[in-house]
């Protein structure tokens, strides 16, 4: 089906936040709905352990809230963690009418406890394959509205911008071929940016590709050195970094070292529950020291757990693991820490506006201050129900007209294969960097290497933007190299150690200057303020 040149609402992301702001937007207009790949690749997909909602009234509403503050180390701006925890309840139960089936007893919703939780508040479904279910739910439901239409295997390339407002995009199908789609109002949820990492359990999809998009069109980013690395993503040579999921320490599962201890006692008193920041921190300080500098070993130990199931419980990750020899509850699981979640993103207030007109975010990919520097494990569905429903909300209200630029799309010449060679390099190039200089451990000195790798790969893509080259792996390139950018200004300029950001040379949190979030701008400069409402 092909795309009509003007659109009411275009939505970037399929995901649980594009999914259910399109659902919103389209009972008062026509929505399109653009995907990289096909119906439900995305990062709400491939989540595992579940969606954090209190459903049991007032007390546990502010018991959620008071565990959200508390793992954002300081800066979590407190109203959207409210809104979030608040009418998190209402959207789930929307979600479940829609036919999104969570894991049962005896006909009552089963909880299961994860990370700095105070109590079980964790909903799965089909034991570990919670995000599926969600997309599956949502993508059915949206499909069959008559006013959304889905553009599949099909990539945003650019913004139409003028004058601070944002009119539509540019866009390739899977053929190369050009299209200009305006539209009253653009929402960006696409998702993160794991994949500006080489260590990720992020799916290829995630390259950032609209926080990208947003910084050069003149949108302001926050809390870009805020990135989220999961404790325990299997560690296995050649072998993906597959998640595995924070509700098996849910459910009982130790941490051991190469030496067989139990180490979580030594870095804080929830041991294996404690904010996965540093439970990330305390594996990857564990694995340092090996023969010649190589890493040491850590392992998930879940033999001593009688009473689950583990393979019930657990389905898809039994599964993976079964497919390498290995077994929940007979084997010693290898594990290191691996990219997972961005905290920061394009700034919002808390109905998804940004700083450019007729241009909105939710989801990861946005920042409304909701995680603070280190997310609550299983808030990120959540955020996604909730702010995506608010900034369609927002997107309504504001009833913008439309407005067109000129109505055809630039044609892009693809690249030659050694030119496809060449581009993968670059690309792998960085996100060793990333991972190497701008990852779990920070300092000055290893920052600035990152800056010169990031700035060789974006004078490489340059020279093929300036030849009319054009396609969906350039794209992804220049949106990894925009969004590495902003996290090594961002991760420059705060010269502390909070949640997700830790740096060697700053080890210590500093209140008095920097309990606040960061904004990148256009400019590359970052400034620190206080969010407002």
């Amino acid at each position: 089906m092909a795309m009509q040149p003007e659109v009411d609402y275009l939505v970037m992301g399929a995901g649980v936040a594009g999914l259910r702001a399109a659902i919103e937007l389209a009972r008062h207009g026509n929505v399109l709905v653009v995907t990289k790949e096909s119906l439900g690749e995305s990062n709400t997909h491939y989540a595992q352990g579940g969606i954090a909602v209190a459903m049991e009234g007032d007390e546990d509403i502010a018991l959620h809230l008071e565990d959200t503050v508390n793992a954002g180390d300081g800066i979590v701006f407190r109203p959207a963690a409210e809104a979030l925890v608040a009418e998190g309840p209402v959207r789930v139960a929307e979600l479940i009418e829609w036919g999104a089936n969570f894991d049962t007893e005896a006909g009552e919703l089963l909880r299961t406890r994860e990370g700095a939780h105070s109590l079980p508040r964790i909903l799965h479904a089909n034991g570990d394959a919670t995000g599926a279910e969600i997309s599956r739910s949502l993508v059915a439901f949206a499909g069959v509205h008559k006013n959304i239409q889905f553009a599949e295997w099909t990539t945003i390339s650019g913004l139409l911008t003028s004058g601070g407002s944002v009119l539509g995009a540019d866009m390739l199908d899977r053929h190369n071929r050009p299209q200009r789609v305006h539209a009253r109002a653009v929402l960006i949820a696409a998702g993160g940016a794991g994949q500006v990492y080489s260590d990720t359990t992020n799916p290829g999809v995630a390259t950032g590709d609209g926080i990208a998009l947003a910084s050069q069109a003149g949108a302001e980013l926050a809390d870009m050195e805020f990135y989220q690395f999961h404790p325990t993503a299997l560690s296995l040579p050649g072998v993906p970094r597959f998640l595995l999921s924070e509700a098996l320490r849910g459910e009982g599962a130790w941490l051991r070292n190469h030496q067989s201890e139990r180490f979580m006692e030594r870095y804080h008193p929830l041991l294996e529950l404690a904010p996965r920041d540093v439970v990330a921190r305390a594996i990857a300080r564990e694995g340092m020291g090996g023969v010649a500098g190589e890493s040491r070993p850590v392992y998930l130990d879940m033999r001593h757990i009688q009473d689950i199931d583990l393979h019930k419980r657990f389905p898809g990750i039994s599964a993976f693991l079964g497919r390498h020899g290995l077994d929940l509850g007979r084997d010693l699981i290898p594990v290191r820490p691996a990219a997972h979640y961005l905290m920061g993103g394009i700034r919002t207030d808390l109905h998804g506006r940004t700083s450019l007109a007729g241009f909105y975010a939710a989801g990861e990919a946005a920042c409304t201050g909701v995680h603070g520097a280190n997310r609550l494990a299983s808030n990120s569905l959540l955020e996604g129900l909730v702010f995506g429903a608010r900034a369609a909300q927002a997107m309504l209200a504001d009833n913008l007209p439309l407005a067109t630029t000129q109505a055809s799309a630039p044609i892009p010449m693809p690249l030659t294969k050694p030119e496809e060679e060449v581009l993968e390099a670059y690309i792998a190039n960085l996100q060793a960097a990333m991972w190497s200089y701008a990852g779990l451990l920070r300092q000055e000195s290893t920052l600035r290497q990152g800056f010169a790798a990031q700035a060789e790969c974006a004078a490489a893509l340059e020279v093929l933007v300036r030849q009319g080259k054009g396609c969906r792996r350039l794209v992804e390139a220049q949106a990894l190299c925009r969004v590495a950018n902003a996290i090594l200004h961002s991760a420059l300029a705060r010269t502390e150690s909070r949640g997700a950001h830790y740096r060697n040379d700053f080890p210590h949190r500093d209140d008095e200057h920097f309990r606040k979030h960061s904004v990148f701008g256009p400019d590359n400069q970052v400034r620190f303020e206080n969010f407002q409402i």
